[in-house]
Order: C-alpha cells, then sequence, then structure tokens
C-alpha cells in the first residue's frame, strides 16, 4: 500500500501521516525530514533550497527516494509525506511506485502562516511542537520528550519564504490532485484520522 498525503506547509499532513502509518504498520517517509538528515556537502546544497524557500531539484529528490525505499521498513507500505510536488516528480514517481490513494489535508493560507511561524521543533528527538495548535510544550522553549531547547526552521521564520513555499505549493502540487484518486480532509478537523 502506498498513500500519498498532500496539504500545505503547517496544515498538519505530516502529524496525520505519523499516525496512520503507526496504525496501519506503513513506513513512513516524510521528504522534508529525508533532506534535513542529509549530511556533508549535499546538506549545504540542500539547506540553500530550503532555507530561501526553494524547492530541491527533482533529480535530487529521486535519487534520495530510491535509496529510502529500498529499506527493510519499507517492506509492508509506505506513506509518502511532501512529495511528489510536482506533475513531472509525480510522472517520476510512478516509474518506481504505485500510488493508492492520495490524502490531500486542506487548509487556508492565513493558517497556515499562523501556524508555521508558532512551530517549534527539538533537533535531538524531532518532536514538533506548535504555539498556535498542538501539542504545546509543557515548559517554555524545552522538549517535554528529552528537555532538550527547541528551535525554529529558518524556512518558518521567514513570512516571505513562506509565503514562496505557498505560492509553490498552489501552482505546482494542486494539479497533482487531479492525477491521483484523491480525498480531501479539513486540517481544522483532521483529528478526525486519529
Amino acid at each position: 500500500m502506498i498513500l500519498l498525503f498532500v496539504g500545505l506547509q503547517g496544515s498538519g499532513k505530516g502529524t496525520q501521516a505519523k499516525i496512520i502509518s503507526k496504525k496501519l504498520n506503513l513506513c513512513h517517509i516524510s521528504t522534508g525530514n529525508l533532506l534535513r538528515e542529509i549530511s556533508g556537502k549535499l546538506k549545504q546544497e540542500i539547506d540553500s533550497y530550503i532555507n530561501n524557500g526553494k524547492l530541491v531539484p527533482d533529480e535530487l529528490i529521486i535519487k534520495i527516494l530510491k535509496q529510502r525505499i529500498k529499506k527493510e521498513d519499507c517492506k509492508n507500505g509506505i506513506i509518502l509525506d511532501g512529495f511528489p510536488r510536482t506533475l513531472e516528480q509525480a510522472r517520476d514517481l510512478d516509474k518506481i511506485l504505485k500510488i493508492g490513494k492520495v490524502i490531500e489535508i486542506s487548509i487556508s493560507d492565513e493558517e497556515a502562516i499562523k501556524r508555521l511561524k508558532g512551530r517549534w521543533n527539538c533537533k535531538k528527538c524531532g518532536i514538533a511542537y506548535n504555539l498556535v495548535t498542538s501539542p504545546k510544550p509543557k515548559q517554555d522553549k524545552k522538549c517535554d520528550n528529552c528537555g532538550s531547547a527547541l528551535y525554529q526552521r529558518a524556512d518558518d521564520i521567514n513570512e516571505e519564504a513562506i509565503k514562496k513555499r505557498l505560492a509553490i505549493y498552489h501552482e505546482g502540487t494542486e494539479p497533482i490532485l487531479e492525477k491521483y484518486n484523491s480525498i480531501q480532509v479539513n486540517a481544522l478537523r483532521a483529528t478526525l484520522l486519529r
């Protein structure tokens, strides 16, 4: 089973993908996390795109994704979170995987901006917190799980970078919804998936 979770940044698609992946025993692959986990010179190249609100080139993402889906934890199925983002990427992806269903987590641009500005992450254990939605950290800017300091991603602080990311989504990603058999879920009611 291959599922694709699509939605504006800040919609909660990653949170919902994690919940569903555990319930269905599927591997959750967040391309954003996958790209952030890269190290060395390749990381500098990837960060130069991400921190300026630009997309990482398709061939680079496909190369990294091909390596990832070969791992043992993907044998029962996959939930892809954040990829493909364009019709061209979808065509490339179709060559290596067959998408079963697309779940669109829908949200307004205004709500996405508000949520992204309130998003904080733990570098040590990877937990995401949000001052607008939930979960909120119990102690200001400290991870509830490990006590490490929380940080905001550079592309979540810069409102112009956020707006560029949203425009790229509308122009490039929304057409994918017509290509695949998709289901729309309102992000403000996405707790229904829990």
